[in-house]
């Protein structure tokens, strides 16, 4: 028989020599009894570790809760699942609704209350009912609260919990080498009943950073994560998780503290439910994005930040040169990891993930061509006090508008082919929603809001929506259309499965950029080629080694291939995948 009590003395073996490395001997004696009385109701009946949380078959959709809304009374959550239900639901498998907590600034990224679904968008029961027919993604809002939150008030007010869940910091102490993700000042002044304090705001004097070298913090979060669990969340997005624990005299990122609180998160969520995935969100260069998988005991998704400015860069030059190069250089995901692969987000291109991987001559075309196609550049504060891009604001599909030389008419073949790039690449892709409806950039969004980031974040009236795709002259509906029966085609190939085989290829023209993917059992491969430029190339089959004893298709175009001697002329912006095993399903 098995001892009931096992999986306790299971997690508490796992967890108690991490709880050690950050506090005292005193403070983990009463942590450790706190969080085994927590997870006591919610333990697996097993806590094997799950290697399968994910097959070719996912794709997950960005998008805030509000990104569509219909005609009062009706709840934009309610909107949401109605389109997700008659559009997306052959198409996605998972959704990342951004945070749907009341809040007070930065859409969402200011939360007032964790434990509640913000009226305007709707209902914990809204909710429920997107995550009973995909898998839900949340974002736990982890470094820091609104100014608003009934935490922060009890700080100023001196009252428990709240007056120990903050950093003060004396004003003149020496911060030159904290990383600096923002321009704006690192010490917020607060006015409190003892006086003006400074604390510690690394991302706005609306975004207060808690302090998790107080066991209470971590709890309170523990607590958090238990109730989004019991309410259907699959995927727990870790926001701006390197800026986590702050240790004055050091950068304060990617402390070996914040890693151990992620590894304490992850043997938590392995014991409560082993088929959920945790995400971590660093938008930093590639080698420090990369330490969050730890020894396959951090995060079981990291963000691949590295990707959407050089897909943007290597279509603006019509080049693979750095997509190859940096390619080659990215590991394997280690077994029960993976790449989440996504182009857009609601946040802009980030810049640092190409330090070291673009020439100088190209970082300033890049520059130069997204602030010709309307973007905007922000910047953040460097330890020496000057200041440097960290990302580009744009629509990803205004961001395509032309090459290096200007605007031409290619956008839409340009976008798809971006598209196709990540979605063909190892790991999961998502997608964000203004991505797969075309959306253009919102101006008007950034004038009503003073913010740069809000020309991303348009919300679609649903009426308007319907109207735009049902368009044959407007590029909504093309888009939509093409990249779902590509995501549909993708969902049912072995070869792309998140962990599949991957090799770069090296057609001799740089136009092309190429990879083989091969399935796990190693029946089916994929022959990824992708024309960079505004030209016509020209593919030299034999260059691929396609079997001879096999047959080939297109699976983009339906067309078998008779020839493996042959070569195939690319339209300017085409992507074929030639395989041996097209797997097709009606």
């Amino acid at each position: 028989m098995v001892d009931s009590l096992a999986p306790n003395n299971l997690l508490e073996r796992r967890l108690h020599p991490l709880l050690k490395t950050l506090y005292t001997p005193e403070q983990v004696d009463w942590l450790m009894a706190e969080i085994m009385t927590l997870v006591q109701a919610h333990l697996a009946p097993t806590q094997a570790e799950d290697l399968h949380k994910w097959s070719q078959n996912n794709a997950l959709l960005i998008t805030y809760g509000d990104s569509i809304r219909a005609a009062a009374p009706e709840r934009p959550l309610v909107t949401l699942r109605h389109f997700l239900s008659e559009f997306w639901q052959d198409v996605v498998t998972g959704v990342h609704i951004l945070p749907f907590n009341p809040y007070s600034s930065d859409d969402g990224f200011a939360v007032k209350d964790y434990l509640t679904v913000n009226p305007e968008l709707g209902t914990w029961q809204d909710l429920g009912a997107i995550a009973a027919q995909f898998n839900l993604m949340v974002d736990l809002v982890i470094n820091h609260v609104s100014s608003e939150h009934i935490w922060f008030e009890q700080f100023k007010q001196g009252q428990p919990p709240g007056r120990d869940y903050f950093i003060e910091v004396d004003p003149q102490t020496d911060l030159s080498q904290v990383v600096r993700p923002r321009s704006s000042p690192l010490l917020a002044p607060v006015e409190t009943v003892h006086g003006e304090k400074h604390l510690w705001a690394t991302f706005s004097h609306d975004q207060i950073d808690v302090n998790f070298a107080n066991p209470a913090v971590l709890l309170e979060f523990i607590k958090i994560i238990l109730f989004y669990e019991n309410r259907g969340a699959k995927y727990f997005r870790l926001d701006a998780i390197g800026y986590l624990w702050k240790q004055i005299g050091t950068p304060c990122i990617h402390l070996p503290q914040t890693h151990t609180v992620i590894r304490l998160l992850r043997e938590i969520l392995q014991m409560i439910n082993p088929g959920i995935a945790l995400i971590t969100e660093t938008n930093v260069p590639n080698r420090e994005n990369l330490s969050y998988f730890g020894n396959r005991n951090e995060a079981h998704l990291i963000y691949n930040f590295s990707l959407p400015p050089l897909v943007l860069n290597a279509l603006l030059q019509g080049r693979s040169d750095h997509l190859k190069t940096w390619m080659m250089s990215m590991p394997p995901a280690p077994l029960g990891c993976a790449y989440l692969n996504f182009t857009a987000s609601h946040d802009g291109i980030g810049l640092r993930p190409t330090e070291g991987l673009l020439t100088d001559d190209e970082y300033q075309a890049l520059l130069r061509c997204m602030q010709d196609f309307g973007g905007i550049i922000s910047m953040r504060t460097q330890a020496d006090g000057s200041e440097s891009p960290y990302e580009v604001n744009i629509s990803f599909f205004d961001a395509l508008k032309g090459t290096a030389q200007g605007i031409d008419e290619w956008q839409i073949e340009r976008f798809l082919c971006s598209q196709t790039i990540m979605m063909s690449l190892e790991g999961i892709p998502a997608f964000y929603i203004h991505s797969l409806l075309a959306t253009p950039n919102d101006w008007d969004g950034v004038k009503r809001t003073g913010r740069n980031r809000s020309i991303n974040r348009y919300s679609w009236s649903d009426t308007q929506l319907r109207q735009a795709l049902a368009d044959p002259t407007l590029p909504h509906g093309k888009v939509l259309h093409e990249l779902s029966r590509r995501i549909r085609l993708r969902r049912q190939q072995p070869s792309f499965h998140p962990n599949a085989t991957q090799y770069t290829l090296h057609p001799l023209n740089s136009a092309l950029f190429a990879f083989w993917r091969q399935s796990m059992a190693r029946d089916q491969s994929i022959f990824c080629v992708h024309n960079l430029s505004n030209q016509p190339q020209k593919l030299s089959l034999s260059n691929l080694n396609l079997v001879i004893t096999d047959d080939w298709y297109d699976l983009l175009s339906g067309d078998p291939i008779f020839d493996l001697y042959d070569t195939l002329l690319l339209r300017p912006y085409q992507c074929v995948w030639i395989t041996n095993q097209p797997l097709l399903t009606d």
